[in-house]
């Protein structure tokens, strides 16, 4: 090799070394000093928040988790507001209210997984009275007395994990004594009318329970009774006659929303 491609190859290894020194004074940013722990606050406990502007949880069983994605109660509630609204949907199928501190507390799953409320910045948890799934297996004082004492470990819990969250209960359609669970369960008319009497006694206590704790409480229950004290087949499936149907659907929502919106919870 030449003298003259030698000093080529230098002058051009050079140009490279200067061009990535530059680069790098160019680019070149000090790592900042930490932050002093003065006038920084850390909570103990991240929790997640939505960018919607309210995010309200809704917990209960099959009656609950029917009202799917919450559509027609997202838009009642955004025509009021004028707000977005997320709505996540704790309603588990098959599900009692024994099992109400476990989804505030812990992760659960329901087909997928779900976070413990507790790690959700909610601004308004709703809790359904689970009274389409009643612990049957206790006599019915012992049931609503029990139903009583989860309610109060729930309340707790919630008071502890999020005191800025609102709370509010609901009652849900009535079930009816005639057509209950009709293509589900084959009842002699006695004992459907006694599978009904023992839903709406937890449902009842439900809203007993709100009254005497000074938490609002959204009657549904009483709204979807006709004259003769039975709940109002039009709210109800036409395919199981357990769970709301497409107008029951609607007729729940605009509820909660009315509620909602003129008792002025948010």
């Amino acid at each position: 090799m030449t003298l003259k491609k030698q000093l080529g190859i230098i002058v051009c290894f050079a140009i490279i070394v200067l061009c990535i020194g530059f680069f790098y004074l160019l680019t070149f940013k000090p790592k900042p000093n930490p932050p002093s722990a003065k006038g920084v606050s850390i909570t103990k406990e991240q929790k997640v928040k939505y960018p919607e502007d309210y995010t309200i949880v809704i917990v209960g069983d099959s009656m609950t988790e029917a009202l799917g994605n919450s559509t027609e109660l997202k838009q009642y509630l955004s025509d009021y507001y004028k707000k977005s609204f997320e709505i996540l949907n704790y309603g588990f199928g098959s599900t009692n209210v024994l099992s109400l501190v476990d989804r505030i507390a812990k992760e659960t799953e329901h087909g997928r997984k779900f976070m413990p409320i507790s790690k959700i910045d909610y601004d308004l948890i709703l809790i359904e009275s689970f009274g389409e799934n009643p612990p049957s297996e206790l006599p019915l004082e012992q049931g609503l007395k029990r139903q009583n004492e989860e309610l109060d470990k729930a309340i707790a819990t919630l008071q502890s994990s999020h005191p800025r969250g609102k709370v509010v209960f609901v009652a849900t359609i009535s079930p009816n004594k005639t057509i209950f669970a009709k293509n589900q369960v084959d009842l002699t008319s006695d004992v459907r009318a006694k599978w009904v009497q023992e839903r709406v006694a937890y449902i009842q206590n439900h809203i007993d329970y709100a009254n005497s704790h000074n938490i609002p409480v959204i009657n549904i229950f009483k709204d979807s009774l006709l004259e003769n004290g039975d709940g109002n087949p039009n709210y109800i499936s036409t395919q199981d006659f357990i769970h709301p149907s497409p107008k029951g659907i609607i007729f729940i929502s605009r509820k909660i929303a009315d509620f909602i919106y003129q008792e002025k919870i948010l």
